[in-house]
C-alpha cells in the first residue's frame, strides 16, 4: 500500500497538467486609449529644477539669511527666516545676479552680496 500512494499522486498532477493545456493566445488588454494621439502629439515635459545647493548666511549687520541655489544656475530661492516663505529670485543668464521685488543676491558660493529692501547691500557668509 505505501508503494501505491505516490504513484497515484503523480498519476493525478499528470493528469491535471494536461486538462491546462490551451493553445489560444491570451488576451491582454481592454478598449483603446481615447487621448493616445493627444499624448503621443504632445510637447515634451520639462522638470522644475532641483536645489542645487542650500546655505545660511550670516551677514554683516548680524542677520541670518537662508539661500537655495537650483540647478538651472538661474533661480534661487531667498528667505529671511529659517522657516518663512521663500522668494524666487532670477537670473538673466548663469552667472549674473539673481534679483526680484527689492531682493538681490549677488554671487553663488560661501560669501554672497544680498540686498535685502529695507537694508543696504550686505555682505554675507555660509
Amino acid at each position: 500500500m505505501k508503494y501505491y500512494l505516490p504513484l497515484i499522486s503523480v498519476a493525478a498532477l499528470t493528469l491535471l497538467s494536461a486538462c491546462n493545456k490551451n493553445d489560444e493566445p491570451e488576451v491582454v488588454g481592454g478598449p483603446a486609449d481615447p487621448m493616445a494621439e493627444k499624448l503621443a502629439n504632445a510637447a515634451p515635459v520639462e522638470l522644475p529644477p532641483s536645489v542645487k545647493a542650500s546655505y545660511q548666511f550670516r551677514c554683516k549687520d548680524n542677520s541670518l539669511l537662508f539661500v537655495d541655489f537650483l540647478s538651472d544656475d538661474k533661480t534661487a530661492n531667498l528667505r529671511t527666516e529659517k522657516n518663512g516663505a521663500p522668494t524666487k529670485l532670477t537670473a538673466a543668464e548663469a552667472g549674473k545676479p539673481f534679483e526680484a521685488d527689492g531682493y538681490k543676491v549677488e554671487g553663488s558660493g560661501k560669501q554672497i552680496t544680498a540686498t535685502v529692501p529695507g537694508k543696504g547691500a550686505l555682505s554675507c557668509k555660509a
